[in-house]
């Protein structure tokens, strides 16, 4: 008897982890981060004033937001940027962690102009991209544009919220 309750253990425990290895597992899918147009900015050229380009901005202002920026998506639109909104002037840094495609960084003062660049900078780079000196906006725009559109330190932004 003992070993016929021995055996029907064993069979019971067995069964139970059999069991436990046929349940399907779930699956956590991360929902894609998608742009949602925030505003809209324009570059102008220091000498003439006149219309440089035009985009769409998402606008990072909050802590989290200014955190993360961009990371995590597979790429965006040509007429599409992300504009960060610091609440201080003061130097400010970037780096590509977690960014999955090429980027052009803007680095703009206070009064709207831009102090400096970084362009094409890479991919899951962790190397850092300073301002040159105190910003309180940083325009991120796909990676070519800078040189493309003729943009220089000097010309202006302007953007509006909707």
């Amino acid at each position: 008897m003992k070993h016929f309750k021995i055996s029907l253990y064993l069979v019971l425990v067995a069964f139970a982890f059999h069991s436990c290895k046929e349940e399907t597992r779930k699956v956590v899918k991360a929902e894609p981060v998608v742009f949602k147009k925030e505003g809209e900015l324009s570059i102008f050229k220091k000498e003439t004033d006149s219309l440089i380009a035009s985009f769409d901005i998402e606008i990072a202002d909050s802590e989290y937001e200014t955190q993360t920026g961009l990371m995590y998506r597979k790429s965006m639109k040509a007429d599409r940027g992300m504009l960060f909104v610091f609440p201080e002037v003061a130097g400010h840094s970037f780096y590509m962690k977690n960014t999955e495609f090429p980027l052009d960084l803007i680095f703009v003062k206070e009064d709207m102009t831009i102090a400096n660049y970084h362009e094409n900078a890479q991919p899951l780079d962790e190397s850092s991209l300073p301002s040159q000196g105190a910003v309180q906006y940083v325009l991120e725009l796909n990676a070519g544009l800078i040189q493309k559109l003729g943009i220089q330190s000097g010309d202006s932004i302007a953007f509006k919220k909707i």
